[in-house]
């Protein structure tokens, strides 16, 4: 379904970019998604927070162990996820 009808930008697309662990505003910038009009910023958002919730890492991230407990960090920025850091401390 499409989430953003002025950027074109699918549930899916986004749901993609949440399961690789990039935040509502990552996923903004790297989409265009919520960027012009905004009526979509709540769909889109809860699309994110859904797959948040349920996969936390992906492809795109890598696991650094640090004292037995694993971190995930963007490979290309160097940045822990915000996602990642809310489901570890639960």
């Amino acid at each position: 379904m499409i989430v953003c009808v002025c950027r074109r930008v699918s549930d899916r697309e986004i749901a993609r970019h949440a399961r690789a662990g990039m935040s509502f505003d990552e996923i903004q910038f790297e989409l265009g998604v919520a960027t012009q009009c905004g009526c979509c910023e709540d769909s889109a958002r809860n699309v994110v927070a859904q797959c948040c919730a349920s996969q936390p890492l992906a492809a795109l991230y890598k696991e650094v162990g640090t004292k037995g407990a694993p971190a995930t960090t963007c490979c290309q920025e160097g940045v822990t996820c915000s996602c990642s850091q809310v489901l570890q401390q639960a």
